[in-house]
């Protein structure tokens, strides 16, 4: 086993993990998970940045502040699509997330988009319908902020591609709780309204904050030592921590069909990602 799918699987753990910890927290309001995460990240990664003796703004701002903002609201969204789904089921929504960076690519990086992929795009999407079509516990609306979350996810990705010859990727990661920050706060106080958390609540929220650091390091380190569409296949495994933890720790079962579903969903997207990764770049290097 490589050192980069080593890092991979520790990256999906400990993703596994944080979401956990959301699941545990379902009388607080998924903004003010956010924000606690922001909170965090804001210190680890102001830290990181000064250490570096970097501008703390960087010189595309505009760019920036849309990672952020498409960030912030993925997250969000995310984050309540744990607490109202299956725990497997709002991972799976979320993995249509390299599927929407690679349509938002088309469009607006002007990236290459192959009859295959378009295929592979559909397969996940009819394993969508399939899961809920064959599970009750799906709302529509639910699935639909799920599938929001990961068109924000996508479009935040893109923008980190844009971003990635002009600016540091500390600054990069700086900018999510920068603007995190203020508006899961404003967002928190003026809708569903400020939980005050209790002690094992709030060891949860911070915990889930120094978890997503600690994967967003292991996920880096994978990416960089290893190519990409090996150490993309791997993410997938976080499927399984899903359903395992979803049935251990929160008696959460599935049908036939829906698993049925679930491995569409993920075949699409690891079939995209691999396809993509076996095409030669355009005369415009991307």
């Amino acid at each position: 086993m490589t050192y980069g799918v080593r890092m991979m699987i520790w990256a999906g753990l400990t993703f596994a993990m944080m979401n956990v910890a959301v699941k545990l927290l379902p009388s607080i309001p998924s903004s003010e998970i956010v924000f606690f995460r922001a909170m965090v990240s804001l210190i680890l990664s102001a830290y990181f940045v000064r250490r570096k003796r970097i501008p703390f703004f960087g010189s595309n701002k505009k760019v920036l502040l849309l990672r952020g903002f498409f960030g912030t609201t993925a997250l969000m969204l995310f984050f309540y699509t744990i607490h109202v789904l299956p725990l497997a089921s709002a991972m799976v929504i979320h993995y249509l997330s390299p599927i929407f960076t690679a349509l938002i690519a088309h469009f607006f990086l002007k990236e290459r988009l192959r009859f295959s992929q378009v295929f592979f795009f559909i397969v996940s999407f009819a394993g969508i319908v399939i899961m809920k079509g064959f599970d009750e516990r799906l709302d529509w609306l639910d699935v639909a902020a799920g599938v929001g979350a990961a068109l924000l996810s996508g479009a935040a990705y893109n923008c980190i591609r844009k971003l990635k010859f002009s600016e540091d990727s500390q600054v990069i990661i700086l900018y999510f709780p920068m603007v995190a920050f203020p508006i899961t706060l404003a967002y928190t106080l003026l809708g569903p309204g400020w939980i005050t958390p209790n002690m094992q609540e709030l060891g949860l929220l911070i915990l889930i904050g120094v978890l997503t650091q600690i994967a967003q390091y292991f996920l880096t380190r994978a990416y960089q030592s290893e190519m990409a569409n090996k150490v993309a296949a791997v993410s997938n495994l976080g499927v399984i921590y899903a359903l395992a933890i979803g049935y251990f720790l929160f008696s959460e079962t599935y049908s036939k069909l829906t698993i049925v579903g679930m491995l569409m969903v993920v075949a699409g997207v690891i079939f995209n990602v691999m396809f993509k990764s076996k095409l030669k770049p355009t005369s415009s290097g991307r």
